[in-house]
């Protein structure tokens, strides 16, 4: 067990930041979160790249095992270092809400920011696996402060076969896509361009031309293409940063509810200090496993009543803080200086071996 700063360990150029707890939320959760690690351990030797994890096992349950005692875990070959932090009960019990929610993933996923290592750090979930065009992207190391990045989404059936290799399961996934979430739907090659922004747009003209707090002005106008264009759908099973602009925007806003939309919101509040959008192609994209209690795929009838059991955002006042930030630029302040429970000293699992890092890092 290590419980040493990220200050004493060598940079990674890249820190995967996911979180989880042995609840089997939405069934099959250690087969999901294996398939995950897998294909981490796959990419990162195919591509030699060394790559950081931190895991953040939140409010593990009493009566089964830490995430470490379930999870594969590199061996000396591998060049995937997994750092399991564990925020145990007692810290989760101190927010609102705790009794509803077990996990509040946005505030772990900060908890796994604040203590990453790498220039660059990706937000993510323990459902996917990541395509091989996505992870030679990032192997390639051509990312740029400034900037965050995003990819798309592709559920998969739950039916998985997750007896198969790597290869073999990044070969079904790609053959077997139900649907894809993000931006690539929606802004084709046509798009790009101004006659197809105007023809995309032209619908709501009218409907927005007189949104309370926008007035008539071009400043309006303006600050809706940039709502339309971002890229909000599953953000957060892909939000790529440079470490500094995560810092720049604090974290994602640590509100003790339901995760949904507060994804969204870091995309807002990066935009808003004029970080770049940068979406990805459409081969480079997470596959996802579908699972119980998705959000997507879900039921709309159970949704209805999941929807009542826990505290959540409204759609309407994110894209209202949306507007408000994009027009006055200023930075959401909503976190405290130590957000990710900066300081906190938790137990902190490490496997795998350190980055050799060369001189023009």
């Amino acid at each position: 067990m290590s419980r040493s700063s990220s200050a004493s360990a060598p940079p990674f150029y890249l820190s995967i930041v996911a979180t989880s707890r042995n609840d089997n939320h939405g069934g099959d959760m250690i087969q999901r979160m294996t398939l995950f690690v897998n294909g981490l351990l796959y990419h990162t030797k195919k591509y030699r790249f060394p790559v950081e994890l931190i895991l953040v096992d939140w409010n593990p349950p009493a009566d089964r095992p830490l995430l470490k005692d379930v999870l594969p875990l590199p061996q000396a070959d591998d060049l995937l270092t997994i750092k399991l932090v564990v925020v145990p009960a007692a810290v989760h019990n101190r927010l609102r809400h705790a009794d509803k929610l077990p996990l509040f993933q946005m505030i772990a996923k900060n908890v796994g920011i604040r203590r990453a290592t790498g220039q660059y750090v990706l937000c993510t979930n323990v459902d996917l696996l990541f395509s091989a065009p996505l992870f030679k992207f990032l192997a390639q190391r051509q990312l740029a402060p400034g900037k965050y990045y995003r990819c798309l989404r592709a559920d998969v059936p739950r039916a998985i076969p997750y007896e198969k290799s790597v290869p073999e399961l990044l070969h079904f996934c790609q053959s077997n896509v139900l649907q894809r979430l993000g931006k690539h739907k929606y802004f084709s090659p046509i798009f790009h361009t101004l006659y197809g922004i105007l023809l995309l747009t032209v619908g709501q003209v009218f409907r927005w031309w007189r949104e309370p707090g926008l007035g008539t002005s071009r400043q309006a106008f303006a600050t809706k293409m940039q709502l339309i264009r971002l890229d909000t759908d599953a953000c957060g099973d892909f939000t790529l940063m440079h470490r500094t602009d995560w810092e720049d925007i604090m974290g994602y806003a640590e509100l003790e509810g339901y995760s949904i939309h507060i994804d969204s919101i870091a995309l807002m509040a990066a935009t808003a200090l004029g970080k770049q959008q940068v979406t990805l192609p459409p081969d480079h994209c997470t596959y996802h496993v579908s699972h119980d209690d998705g959000w997507v795929l879900a039921d709309p009838v159970q949704k209805l009543f999941k929807d009542l059991d826990r505290p959540m955002l409204d759609w309407s006042t994110v894209r209202q803080l949306g507007i408000h930030l994009l027009t006055q630029r200023i930075p959401l302040q909503v976190n405290k200086p130590t957000w990710g429970f900066a300081g906190e000293d938790f137990s902190t699992f490490s496997y795998g071996n350190q980055p050799v890092v060369s001189p023009h890092e």
